[in-house]
């Protein structure tokens, strides 16, 4: 069943401008991407499509867009396959001029459109649609409705536009911002030597991922790490996001470690001076949700990661202890950490029944569900999912728009033969390819030594392992 119009989200603002100086950029939420020139006015909003159609594919979802140059105004629907849908359009009032004769029509500005001649319109005709490589035609900008011209008489003289501007509609600002040259690979050994070049696509990629990571969005942001079996990779996978999320964006990022037992994120991190826990937070609670606290009193009941940048909320490891966390404890840990966080990533249990697992996904807005590639735990995975989506509503939502991590299998490294290995790569793709209908995003993340044992440090991953966990962070980002 398709998306209409009305359903697709207007969210991430996305605007395109083309202006009649020869320049055009697309803004996505703020940030302003460089549009390549063109030859013509049609080719800026060619080279603007594609962009937008990027946008679109790295979403995984159509997009809405408002369109605007010296022709008119409006707003698109594009999409990942590359089908654009015209929402509305606005042509620009036609300037008259005041030396015209008499018998001179007005003026209608000419359409773009291909030498076939378009048909006849209908009375309430559906949007018009185009694939990316078509744009020329329809719908930006639609070929205007045809008019009867009216004869230039004194009047319209007389109510002739100004012919001068306001200096509002200016600035001498150049609001693109200029490519940076390549810094990577071939190209950027070339570039050192003086000879400037243009980044490769695998560089741009990882520069969108940095610049989706980097963002700071309006409010606080919670990140649920579920899978209903051990051993797949949980621990990790929120060490290593909230380690990159913190590290490129600089947002008060916490990885909060909601296990209904002993957890392990407080084995695989650093300790600080003390021994809290959740639980010593809990009782604080109102002396933190105090508006006279100093914000630095929160480090008495976390653990910061010197090298990673975010702070690490241990789950109580009292041995003799038979506490378990209520629903409304977890309201309340969340309520302090959303005060002096903009990001919390959860750790979560083996127990979808769990109080605290259940209040944890209420306050869930992203889910993320890691899976090792072997079969029981992709089918731990996919029951996870399964049972968020038959509870309907948000948790449905979650499922719906989750995104899946697989990692390749640390057994199969072990023995390290070429055709294990081959084995352990067709595996973690058959299990990725199995969940990508069913999700809004599939990352597959290497074997690596750095991530088995120990606490967990970005920096002691290898190159490639590092490149694939970005990826995942900007995948799990995008929609925040």
């Amino acid at each position: 069943m398709g998306t209409t119009p009305t359903q697709v989200m207007a969210f991430p603002n996305i605007r395109a401008i083309v202006r009649d100086n020869g320049t055009a950029e697309v803004l996505v939420a703020g940030n302003s991407r460089i549009v390549p020139a063109g030859d013509s006015m049609q080719e800026l909003r060619n080279n603007a499509l594609a962009l937008i159609v990027g946008e679109a594919q790295t979403l995984q979802r159509p997009v809405r867009v408002r369109i605007e140059d010296p022709e008119g105004h409006g707003e698109l629907i594009v999409h990942p396959d590359n089908k654009i849908e015209s929402v509305s359009y606005e042509p620009a009032p036609a300037r008259r001029r005041a030396e015209a004769p008499e018998t001179t029509p007005a003026t209608v500005a000419p359409a773009v459109i291909d030498t076939v001649p378009a048909p006849a319109p209908e009375p309430a005709a559906a949007p018009a649609t185009a694939t990316a490589a078509s744009v020329g035609a329809q719908p930006w900008p639609p070929a205007p409705a045809t008019a009867t011209p009216e004869p230039q008489t004194a009047a319209f003289v007389e109510e002739a536009a100004p012919t001068r501007r306001s200096l509002k509609e200016t600035s001498f600002l150049v609001s693109a911002p200029v490519l940076e040259p390549a810094t990577q690979g071939w190209r950027g050994t070339l570039t050192r030597l003086g000879l400037r070049m243009d980044p490769s696509a695998e560089e741009l990629t990882e520069r969108e991922d940095v610049r989706t990571v980097s963002q700071h969005w309006p409010g606080p942001r919670t990140i649920a790490v579920v899978n209903r079996k051990g051993g797949a990779n949980k621990t990790p996978t929120v060490v290593m996001l909230s380690a990159i999320l913190a590290r490129y964006s600089g947002a008060a990022t916490v990885a909060w470690d909601n296990n209904e037992s002993q957890g392990t994120l407080g084995w695989r991190t650093e300790k600080g001076s003390h021994d809290r826990s959740v639980l010593d937070l809990i009782d604080a609670s109102t002396e933190l949700l105090s508006p006279s606290t100093n914000a630095a009193e929160i480090a008495k009941f976390v653990h910061h990661q010197t090298a990673d940048k975010f702070d690490v909320l241990r789950s109580d490891e009292n041995e003799e202890g038979d506490h378990e966390v209520t629903a409304e404890e977890v309201d309340i840990a969340h309520q302090v950490l959303t005060r002096y966080y903009r990001l919390v990533v959860m750790d979560s249990g083996n127990t979808a029944r769990a109080a605290n697992w259940r209040r944890m996904i209420d306050h869930t807005n992203q889910l993320v569900v890691p899976v090792t590639a072997i079969e029981d735990r992709a089918e731990a995975a996919r029951l996870t999912l399964q049972t968020l989506e038959s509870r309907g509503g948000h948790d449905a939502e979650l499922a719906r728009n989750a995104v899946v991590i697989v990692s390749e299998s640390t057994d199969a490294k072990r023995s390290m033969s070429g055709e294990a290995l081959k084995r352990a790569k067709d595996e973690a793709q058959r299990i990725a390819d199995g969940f990508a209908p069913f999700v809004r995003a599939v990352v597959r993340i290497p074997y690596d030594p750095a991530l088995v044992n120990g606490p967990i440090r970005y920096e002691a991953l290898q190159p490639a392992t590092q490149r694939a966990w970005l990826a995942a962070a900007a995948a799990v980002a995008a929609v925040f």
